[in-house]
């Protein structure tokens, strides 16, 4: 196996690792090594742009830790979300450096931080548009959760700040296709819920339904945290009481 294989192989397992623990187990001490080793290897071979998608990598890993803290209603430390914070404005200035479509990754983790943690929408909101002019060059490169993540939450800005629901809905439906595409049936529940609750929201009471049906059967039949299976059922419930209005 080359040096590159290898690179490629410790970034799969680490994704993998990644997701298992923020979508199943809540464990992410596999993806913390993973990752970790990844840098390690991608720093003692001059490997930059490994070295960028490592960091960026352990900045998303934190993320998604801090996410499963706040559902599980454990509090998020003021130090993780600033370390998180430093991870993926280290694989941005890596990424600036290199040039190309890898500099979406870091803007859209850096988004994540001002919009989901900071609770920041105006500072988020010109990173993830910086990072959607790149996203046909992220799909080319076969990353397509990044692509999906990118539309999901520019459509969370047309969702909840800049309330344009037609708009929205175009970005979580490409969002939710992107899930679809990428075949792993853990990340798929989510999109359905998002895409749910801005029909709902715009009145498409059926369209709702279907979706958040679709979410909550899928949440429950792959395992999924129990947040993430109540999330579902909870638009479920406000769909079919919209329905029976």
């Amino acid at each position: 196996m080359t040096e590159s294989q290898n690179m490629v192989e410790l970034l799969a397992r680490g994704d993998d690792a990644l997701f298992e623990g923020g979508y199943r187990s809540g464990d992410f001490a596999a993806a913390h090594e993973l990752f970790a080793a990844a840098e390690t290897r991608a720093a003692a071979e001059g490997d930059r742009a490994g070295e960028a998608d490592a960091v960026y990598y352990r900045g998303l890993t934190m993320h998604y830790e801090s996410i499963v803290r706040r559902f599980s209603g454990t509090g998020i430390d003021a130090a993780d979300i600033d370390a998180e914070e430093v991870l993926f404005r280290r694989s941005l200035a890596l990424n600036r450096a290199l040039g190309g479509a890898g500099v979406a990754r870091p803007l859209f983790g850096l988004g994540l931080v001002m919009q989901v943690l900071r609770r920041d929408w105006a500072a988020a909101e010109p990173l993830f548009r910086e990072a959607l002019e790149l996203v046909d060059g992220v799909e080319a490169q076969g990353d397509l959760y990044t692509c999906s993540e990118i539309h999901r939450h520019i459509g969370f800005f047309y969702a909840v700040q800049d309330v344009q629901l037609p708009v929205a809905i175009k970005h979580l439906e490409l969002s939710l296709t992107f899930r679809e595409r990428l075949g792993d049936p853990r990340r798929v529940p989510s999109g359905l819920a998002a895409l749910g609750d801005a029909h709902l929201a715009h009145g498409q009471v059926e369209r709702a339904v279907e979706l958040f049906e679709r979410a909550a059967q899928n949440a429950r039949e792959v395992g999924l945290l129990s947040f993430w299976i109540a999330d579902a059922e909870r638009g479920l419930r406000e769909a079919l009481e919209a329905r029976d209005r």
